[in-house]
């Protein structure tokens, strides 16, 4: 791809409209795992719930509806007891949980609605789902499943800047650490070594088992409202700071060879957004389908330059307690389990409202999500009082 065809981050220009407008005031999850007797509308109508009980909020409190996963937000709705006067279903990709989350935060700035549940449900599990294989965009590239994409990824990245597997093993073993102090995570009690990682099963080479996230049934729910409403309800809010996102499909069926790199680059501005740098932040949530994506986000929004994400991890930067950076502290995808970013923006909300008990972040004021993908996209979130 041409260097000139890049997406080149905007100008910003201060004070970003929504800085600090829309609140996090519910959050709501289920167990993981899996659940035949049930599908993703029980399983998002139990999170949701939850959200509401957290919030102190009845389901007549709620006049928007964001629904991912779950089929229809009719159905969802009568189950739940919902009229709501702004509803939308988003696309099932995992991109779509910082997507959901914008379109809300948009449509309370807007006024189309004041409080909206946003609410997330998968039984993959039970029902089997392949995330790959059949008919799916890649395949005329033989590309069948997304881990493939991401294998040839960093395969392509060991080439040029002579990274390694082993390298991605300070990922899992972080968040598999965090797990273990996670006592609802799946993989809660299974503490893992780099050299587990390095002798798990080979799955698409150069990725083993350790380097896949957990397909589980499970749903996560979030209640957004204003800032200003905020105030009055169950729970300390927390404030949404900023929010950037740049797309480009150039690489829509095949790899991406430059590894999202100007695309997440782009998003480097959610710091003039949020009006917060990078250190004043004490700890992330980096969308982990796979560990090569963690590595890519690490160098595209600038915590190390491009090609050095091996050494920057190394030593547990990434682990709670022992690194500068503490990121997915409920074990994320690969050891929580894969609720495609939803559960992950979840536990960046609990971290800032102190509810995460062995896993807490000392003094999380900030703490910033970033997703690598086709839909580049980074989010930070701040404590009300920070």
């Amino acid at each position: 791809m041409p260097p000139d065809t890049h997406p080149q981050s905007p100008a910003i220009h201060l004070p970003w409209p929504l800085r600090d407008k829309v609140a996090f005031v519910g959050i709501g999850t289920t167990r993981y795992g899996n659940f035949p007797e049930t599908d993703s509308y029980g399983l998002g109508c139990e999170a949701l719930n939850a959200a509401l009980d957290d919030a102190g909020l009845t389901p007549a409190e709620i006049d928007g509806l964001i629904v991912n996963r779950i089929p229809s937000y009719e159905r969802f709705a009568e189950m739940m007891g919902i009229n709501p006067q702004y509803c939308l279903l988003t696309e099932a990709p995992g991109r779509f949980s910082g997507v959901s989350l914008a379109l809300a935060a948009q449509a309370i700035a807007t006024g189309a609605a004041k409080t909206i549940a946003l609410v997330y449900g998968n039984n993959g599990r039970s029902v089997r789902m392949l995330y790959g294989g059949g008919d799916s965009q890649w395949s005329p590239w033989g590309m069948t499943s997304p881990g493939a994409i991401h294998a040839m990824m960093w395969q392509r990245h060991m080439h040029d800047f002579g990274t390694k597997h082993g390298d991605l093993g300070e990922v899992s073993v972080a968040f598999r650490h965090h797990a273990t102090l996670n006592p609802v995570a799946v993989m809660h009690g299974k503490p893992i070594t780099l050299e587990d990682h390095a002798t798990a099963r080979p799955i698409c080479e150069p990725l083993k088992l350790l380097d896949y996230c957990l397909i589980n049934d499970g749903a996560v729910a979030w209640i957004m409202t204003s800032a200003e409403r905020a105030k009055d309800l169950k729970r300390p809010p927390v404030l949404l700071s900023g929010y950037a996102r740049q797309d480009c499909f150039a690489y829509g069926s095949a790899p991406a060879d430059d590894y999202w790199y100007p695309t997440l680059s782009a998003c480097r501005s959610v710091y003039d957004r949020a009006g917060i740098g990078r250190d004043d932040i004490q700890g992330l949530g980096i969308y982990d389908n796979f560990t090569p994506t963690v590595m890519f986000s690490l160098e595209g929004l600038g915590f190390c330059k491009q090609g050095e994400s091996g050494d920057f991890v190394k030593g547990g930067t990434l682990r709670l307690g022992a690194g500068r950076w503490p990121t997915n502290t409920s074990g994320g995808h690969l050891s929580d389990s894969y609720m495609q970013g939803w559960g992950i923006i979840a536990e960046c909300v609990r971290q800032l409202r102190g509810d995460c008990g062995e896993r807490q972040i000392p003094d999380a004021r900030a703490m910033q999500y970033i997703c690598a993908t086709h839909i580049a996209q980074s989010l930070i979130l701040r404590r009300a009082d920070a």
